[in-house]
C-alpha cells in the first residue's frame, strides 16, 4: 500500500463562470478514492463555492454547491475557510452552508466540516501539507 499524502486544494475563484471550482471538486474526488488525506482551503472569492442558497437558473448552468455536502462519505472532512476572505466579501460563517462528517472515530457523531482559520493559521495549514495545488 502507497504512502498516505497530504493534500490541499486551494480554491480561489468564484464557484460559476470559470471550471476551476468544478474541476478542483473532481479532483478532490479522485485524491479521496486513492484514500489520500485530501483537505480543501477557501481563500478570496473560492468563499462564495460554499454560499448557502446558490441559484443557478439564470446562468444556464447546473449548480454542484451540494456535492461539498457529500465529501465527508469520501473521508474530505477538512474545509478550511479563511475568515478575512469571508469579511471582505460581506459574508460571515452563518451565509455558508451547514457541512458535516459523521466520525467513525467518536461513535459517528456528527461534527462540522468546515473550519473557520485566519490568514496566519491558513498559512501554517499550507506549510503542514505534501501537496498544495492551487485552483
Amino acid at each position: 500500500m502507497a504512502d498516505v499524502r497530504r493534500f490541499l486544494y486551494i480554491n480561489r475563484k468564484a464557484p460559476y463562470g470559470t471550471i476551476y471550482a468544478l474541476e478542483s471538486l473532481e479532483v478532490v474526488l479522485i485524491g479521496a478514492a486513492f484514500e489520500q488525506d485530501v483537505s480543501l482551503a477557501f481563500l478570496d472569492d473560492g468563499v462564495f463555492q460554499l454560499a448557502k442558497g446558490q441559484d443557478t437558473s439564470g446562468i444556464g448552468m447546473k449548480g454542484f454547491s451540494a456535492i461539498y455536502r457529500a465529501l465527508g462519505d469520501y473521508g474530505v472532512t477538512k474545509l478550511y475557510v479563511e475568515i478575512d476572505s469571508l469579511a471582505t466579501r460581506g459574508l460571515t460563517l452563518d451565509d455558508l452552508q451547514a457541512i458535516t462528517f459523521e466520525d467513525e472515530n467518536d461513535g459517528y457523531a456528527e461534527k462540522p466540516s468546515i473550519i473557520p482559520v485566519s490568514k496566519a493559521e491558513m498559512a501554517k495549514v499550507m506549510a503542514e501539507q505534501d501537496v498544495v495545488l492551487s485552483f
